[in-house]
């Protein structure tokens, strides 16, 4: 398979993904295609050819390696690779929806955009972005689980016991380099346990951001709704109206200042 055209096609959803998308990508290629590609398709290369069991019966051999791998780690990695990485192929062809709708609009419009961004997240597009981190994060967990239903846990033991016909007998049966087989196993289940980790983060992150603007805008709207309802008018007189009284005064000298003000008063009002 050309794993190289499958990045150069994925590589594009970069800048439509967040940082945690960005580093998801990093580790699927680095981590897992490049190790499934360069290691892991040698190490079990010869799984079939170096499968030995301890008897010449016609067939045993055959049928307790069928038993023992109902299918291939390669085969299963490669299926798991193809599921994971095709959900961002989701986001690329709602975003080359949006810029021919786009396109179409502005044809007809004179120049102008029906989308300032349509790489933009908002909308359509976040609820695309969303599911396709769901079904990234979903098929990892479902192939983790295939594997460990399959071959009862993820351990690949140096003797496996085969009685199934037309073995005369118990026999005993051997697979070629089962530590190094078992530590490519490992670290491919790690790997996709942390790609499972960044698609979690990455939901939250986009959850939660969008929780944030929501009630932002929730508490905007109700601020502007208040100030609409509610208009500010001149609770209380100028300032210039009010006129300190000295602290120090005896009320006599009070009542003295009461009786000019009144007194200016009614001057004013003669003339």
């Amino acid at each position: 398979m050309n794993w190289s055209g499958l990045e150069g096609l994925l590589s594009g959803v970069n800048k439509y993904s967040t940082a945690f998308g960005r580093i998801w990508l990093s580790m699927v290629f680095v981590f897992r295609v490049m190790v499934f590609v360069v290691a892991a398709q040698r190490v079990w290369g010869d799984e079939s050819k170096d499968f030995v069991c301890n008897t010449r019966q016609p067939g045993c051999t055959n049928i307790c390696y069928d038993h023992i791998f109902p299918i291939s780690h390669i085969r299963l990695w490669a299926l798991q690779l193809i599921f994971v990485t095709c959900p961002s192929l989701m986001v690329m062809a709602h975003v080359k929806f949006r810029e021919g709708k786009d396109k179409k609009y502005e044809e007809l419009h004179h120049g102008s955009h029906l989308y300032a961004n349509p790489g933009k997240k908002r909308g359509g597009l976040w609820w695309t972005y969303l599911l396709s981190l769901v079904f990234k994060a979903g098929f990892d967990v479902a192939f983790l689980y295939i594997l460990f239903r399959i071959y009862h846990g993820y351990d690949l033991p140096k003797l496996s016991k085969c009685s199934i016909a037309p073995c005369p007998n118990t026999v005993d049966c051997f697979i070629s380099r089962p530590t190094e087989k078992k530590i490519f196993m490992i670290f491919m289940v790690v790997s996709s346990a942390l790609c499972i980790l960044m698609c979690l983060c990455e939901m939250v992150y986009l959850i939660g951001k969008r929780i944030c603007k929501l009630v932002k805008a929730r508490q905007d709207n109700d601020r502007f709704r208040f100030a609409e309802e509610h208009e500010l008018t001149n609770m209380a007189p100028p300032r210039s109206q009010y006129r300190r009284t000295d602290p120090t005064l005896t009320e006599s000298q009070m009542s003295l200042n009461k009786n000019d003000k009144v007194r200016d008063g009614g001057i004013s009002t003669t003339l």
